[in-house]
Formats: C-alpha cells, structure tokens, sequence
C-alpha cells in the first residue's frame, strides 16, 4: 500500500466512522494549499468550513500562537490573565456589542446562546418556569449536541440521539408569516443562521432577515445570529447580516475565531442579555484561555482593517459570475451563496455531490459534498484570483468528465 492508503486503513480500523472523508491525508499546508503525505499539492476550496479564512499557516496567527505559547497556555477561569480583557472588549467592539461569553466549539457557544436565552426569558422576560420556547429553522445546522440535533431536520444528524430536548418550534426558512405565527409569549428567542451553510449555503430572500429583526424586536425576543460559518468576513461583510443592515441581540461566533490555529468560539450581546449569569451558572475550563484569546485577538485586528471583507467581496463576486456561467449547460441546476461561499447544485445526469468532489480531488481541487448533489465551495479569503479561476477551471473539467 501507498502511504496515503496505509495512513486511511489505519484510520478506518481505529477511529469511529462518524465521517467519510475524501481519500487524501494531509502532511502540510500553506495559504491556500494543502499539500499530502506523497507531495501531491491541492487547492483547498473548502477552508475547514470557513475556519481556515485567513488561510493556512498565516504568518500573523502562527507568530501571535507561538508568542503566547512561550509565556501560558491555560490558567482556566478561576483566574484572570493578562490576554483575557483585551480579547473581550475588542470583540464586544467588533460586534458593536457591550459583552462576551467566551467558548471553544461553534456547537458550545450555540448551547451557551441557548442557556443564555432561556435564562433572560425567565429572569428578565417573566415567561414561566421551565415554558420558554425558541423558534428555529428547518434546514438549520448548529452543531451536533443532544440539545441541538433535537431542532433539527436532517435525518442523518437526527436519527436514534433521542430522547430529544424540548422548547423548540421549528419553522420554514426564508417564511415570514409562519415565523410570526410561532411567536408567543413564551417565546424567548429566535436562532438562525443568515445563510444556511450545512444545507447548502441557503440565502434567504431579501428583506427576511430585517423582517425577523422587525418581529422578535415588536414581541421582545432575542433575535440570536448563528454567524459561526457566515461570520468574520466570509460574504464580503464582517457578518452576514450586515448586507440588510442588522444588528440581532446576539452574535454567536467560532471557526475563523480561532484562525484555523486553535478552537475559539463566542456568544457576544448587551449586558443585559449576558447580565443575567452569575458565578457558577455556566462555564468552561478552556473557554477564553489565554492561548485562543492571543490568536483571536490577531483575528479582530486583521477584520478591523477591512481589507479581507473587501477582497471576500471582490472575488466573491467574480466568483459567482463564473458559477452562474455554468448554469446553462445541464450540468449545475442551481448556485447559490454570497462572497466567497457557494453551494452548487449537481445535475443527477453528471453525478452526486460526492462523485464530483471525487473526480476534483484527482484534479488537485478539494471541496466537500453536502446532501447528496450538492458541493460547497469556501476558499480561503486569502486566495490569488489566479488560483481561483485554475479552480473553477477543474470544476468545469471535472463536470464534463
């Protein structure tokens, strides 16, 4: 056996198959290279599901990881450090926000939203004990929690975890009148995410997103962006849903947090919102460690100059110029995204989803499948538009093969 397939029978003897990776193993990657145990380089249209937004191995991140690794790595909460402050005020300002709750993973800072929001709805809203209630969307992805697979409506990430959490009403993405209709009193929240990535990089129709912010603001419910995919530049904005000018009452935040060095994830809001913990209600013995603070402080400061939202938003939409060419030859049904993001639907006739990334990975492309005839494609914002195009290029190759 080659190396590759050595390293890959190994791994299926050994570890759990909760995935099904494509056929390559990774010894090395650089910017928006990855580069295999045999050398063979692929371009990497994928960007760890937007956690790599800055890239591999980015210089910045790697000396701020380095510097920080050399002094302390992990105090737990029980104590302040010296990274801990700075890391919560910049990235309160960020949001436009008063404070932060940090976590790790994306699916912790979704279970510390919704902790958070049934708290306030009982502390702050008056909705009786153990009656609060959150509106979600079908089609939604927020992790793979017991609390948060039992909202969702992908089988897969269902089937046989139950019994499921109650307090939550699930309704059509992208459906005005029935999110109103699910409002009521009890209501504490609504999550959604501003574009679905895990369905297929869904954008809801205009105006959506500021019509849920008009309806939880008339009911006094806490609008909650899931921003964990959309979030930190990735649609060109350094969140999504500024591209219709809203602010919810909550960011949740992860992935391009930590710069692909570390996990680092967020719940960021107002004070009176996060006001509502006290000592000992809620935590995490890595959460804002000293180490994810250094990294993602180097994050907000690489946002806070624009330049990476703006080239997300220049190539982004070269991007979907070139996708939206290949509409009209039988082979993509459909294209979907904003900035550098994209799910393409793949015509039955040319093959699934997982067909098509097959046939791009032997073509030195990796992007990844997603139910069944769709691909998703998320490169790096730090991408040349040279690599770019030889990507769009493959794909264009790889549909006709």
């Amino acid at each position: 056996m080659s190396t590759s397939e050595s390293a890959i029978a190994s791994a299926e003897a050994h570890s759990a198959h909760n995935y099904h990776p494509l056929p390559i193993v990774v010894a090395s990657a650089d910017g928006a290279w990855m580069t295999d145990v045999e050398g063979r380089r692929y371009l990497d249209m994928l960007a760890g599901y937007s956690a790599l937004n800055f890239g591999h191995g980015n210089r910045r991140l790697i000396d701020a990881a380095k510097a920080q690794l050399e002094r302390v790595t992990l105090t737990s909460r029980a104590f302040h450090h010296d990274r801990f402050a700075d890391f919560c005020t910049q990235l309160a300002e960020l949001c436009g926000m008063e404070m932060v709750l940090p976590m790790n993973t994306g699916a912790e800072a979704v279970e510390t939203a919704v902790k958070t929001a049934r708290k306030w709805g009982y502390r702050v809203k008056g909705v009786p004990d153990n009656m609060a209630k959150i509106v979600v969307a079908a089609g939604n992805f927020h992790g793979r929690t017991t609390t948060v697979v039992s909202f969702s409506t992908d089988p897969e990430a269902r089937a046989d975890f139950g019994p499921y959490t109650p307090g939550f009403e699930i309704v059509p993405y992208g459906d005005l009148t029935a999110l109103d209709a699910a409002l009521t009193e009890n209501t504490v929240a609504v999550l959604m995410e501003p574009i679905q990535g895990e369905a297929g990089v869904v954008v809801p129709p205009a105006g959506y997103l500021a019509g849920v912010r008009r309806l939880t603001s008339e009911r006094n419910v806490l609008f909650i962006a899931d921003e964990i995919q959309s979030g930190l530049g990735r649609t060109g904005r350094t969140f999504a849903c500024e591209h219709e000018d809203v602010v919810p009452d909550m960011y949740v935040l992860g992935k391009a947090l930590g710069g692909g060095v570390v996990p680092v994830s967020a719940v960021v809001s107002s004070a009176d919102v996060l006001g509502v913990f006290k000592p000992g209600e809620h935590g995490s013995t890595f959460g804002g460690n000293p180490l994810a603070c250094a990294v993602a402080l180097e994050v907000i400061a690489m946002l806070r100059g624009g330049e990476y939202q703006q080239r997300a938003a220049e190539l982004g939409e070269h991007l979907h110029r070139e996708l939206g060419l290949l509409t009209g030859g039988g082979a993509v049904e459909a294209v979907r995204g904003r900035g550098l993001w994209a799910g393409v639907d793949i015509a039955p006739s040319h093959g699934t989803g997982r067909e098509i990334s097959e046939k791009l990975m032997d073509r030195g492309v990796l992007v990844k499948d997603t139910h069944g005839s769709t691909i998703r494609i998320a490169p790096p914002l730090v991408i040349s538009k040279e690599d770019l195009d030889w990507g769009l290029e493959q794909l264009k190759g790889a549909l006709k093969a």
